[in-house]
């Protein structure tokens, strides 16, 4: 994990808990945990490049990254080992340097390129036989948050001195 630049993540089922409201006009509601937030937070600030890649095409996926201040966005997508490969040329950082966070199975050839995978605890049967590391944590409940945690101390880096970083 001391080589990893970026992280990669699916959106619902590892921001989310996977469930979703639908408000009587249509409208779609999602859950994030603050303590992801703060991990999201965290990771920008170490100096990860940030990437969401998801099967969806919400614009609550958009206004996330807004917030979080997450330029590569991939919605609506089929082959998230292809998103991978892209932003990896876009970015110029090699797959091995990237961590894939997944929950479901196709998330399973994302997981299986980069150089290290994660799965919430809350994952799939599957996606967790192929996840080189599983959080305590469930999606949507501080899995994400721990996952920096693991990537920030296996790179030697104080949370409390990354915080106070721009």
């Amino acid at each position: 994990m001391s080589r990893i630049r970026a992280i990669a993540l699916d959106v619902d089922g590892v921001l989310t808990d996977g469930g979703f409201w639908w408000g009587p006009n249509g409208e779609e509601f999602k859950r994030f945990s603050f303590g992801d937030v703060m991990g999201l937070s965290l990771a920008r600030r170490a100096g990860f490049v940030l990437a969401l890649i998801s099967g969806e095409d919400s614009p609550l996926v958009d206004r996330y990254a807004e917030k979080m201040l997450i330029r590569h966005v991939v919605k609506g997508c089929r082959d998230k080992a292809g998103a991978l490969r892209e932003l990896s040329s876009r970015t110029e950082i090699a797959l091995e340097q990237f961590c894939y966070m997944g929950d479901d199975i196709n998330d399973i050839p994302a997981m299986r390129i980069a150089g290290v995978s994660f799965a919430p605890a809350s994952a799939n049967a599957l996606v967790l036989e192929h996840a080189q590391f599983v959080t305590e944590n469930p999606g949507g409940n501080g899995a994400v948050r721990e996952m920096v945690d693991a990537l920030l101390a296996a790179q030697g880096m104080d949370p409390i001195e990354t915080l106070r970083k721009k």
